[in-house]
């Protein structure tokens, strides 16, 4: 697996997969391996995807520092990428928690951003409160579902902050557009594949100042997608459209049925939706 040297002098592993022009994908999580994504439902076939393994996740090297896993350190790891592969501009595409990176560094570097990809992004980076009423309206979507009474009770619960442990578990159905065996299967890896020290320094005090990327981002030019899920109980339509409004020019596509992952939900909307924008 390639790596390249970070700002610190750490050994940032990458994976890449397909061929074109380059697209950098930060995963989700937050800090989970980028195994998640695959190939992002053969968006490969029209670009060359790298997959970034944060620093302590997959195949990186794990920092002396583990206050360098919060959220705004990390955007120098993604400079020192852009410049390892020799880009003047990237195309950057994040995924949920991913997100908040992503609009990190167009911030800080919007002149280095050609286009920006948020895929069911999480909002703690723009301060977009996503409120129950929101993900209930979008969980009644799944209202035929054999599973929907026990995860809907949950979910109550979950909004309410009277969430067990069970609960967590019980919702888990809202996050994918179908809840199948390749679903089941999905959410079954996911255990293995993120770093839970990391997660809990993401967000960390310091990680985010709202005021400031809203107004960095109110004269961001690059072309934005915000791509969210009709039935995403994470990140509903109606907390992307408030993120979408944040941008001078953003894209708001909502797929049809999509969950929090739309590429596994149906890939082929997803690919004709991203590759059509990313060029």
């Amino acid at each position: 697996m390639p790596t390249f040297a970070a700002y610190d002098g750490l050994d940032v592993a990458f994976q890449v997969h397909g061929d074109g022009p380059p697209v950098i994908c930060l995963p989700g999580g937050p800090m989970q391996d980028p195994a998640y994504l695959s190939d992002l439902g053969g968006l490969s076939a029209h670009r060359r995807l790298v997959m970034v393994n944060l620093r302590g996740t997959g195949g990186s090297a794990t920092p002396a520092d583990p206050a360098t896993y919060r959220c705004d350190r990390l955007v120098d790891d993604v400079e020192a990428l852009r410049e390892h592969l020799g880009l003047d501009q990237v195309d950057l595409l994040a995924h949920s928690a991913g997100a908040n990176l992503a609009v990190l560094y167009a911030a800080r570097h919007p002149e280095r951003v050609s286009g920006l990809a948020l895929i069911t992004p999480s909002t703690m980076a723009v301060g977009v409160a996503v409120t129950g009423h929101d993900r209930r309206e979008a969980a009644r979507l799944r209202a035929g579902e054999p599973w929907f009474p026990e995860a809907f009770a949950a979910l109550e619960r979950v909004t309410e902050g009277k969430a067990t442990a069970h609960d967590w578990e019980a919702i888990v159905p809202f996050w994918y557009g179908r809840w199948d065996a390749e679903a089941k299967d999905h959410h079954a890896a996911e255990d293995g594949q993120r770093n839970d020290e990391a997660a809990g320094v993401y967000a960390a005090e310091g990680a985010f100042d709202p005021d400031a990327t809203r107004a960095a981002l109110a004269g961001f030019q690059a072309p934005v997608l915000l791509l969210a899920g009709e039935a995403d109980v994470a990140a509903p339509p109606s907390a992307m459209a408030e993120v979408a409004a944040l941008f001078p020019g953003a894209t708001l596509v909502v797929q049809r049925g999509g969950g929090h992952f739309p590429w596994l939900d149906d890939p082929g909307r997803f690919v004709a939706t991203t590759a059509g924008f990313l060029g």
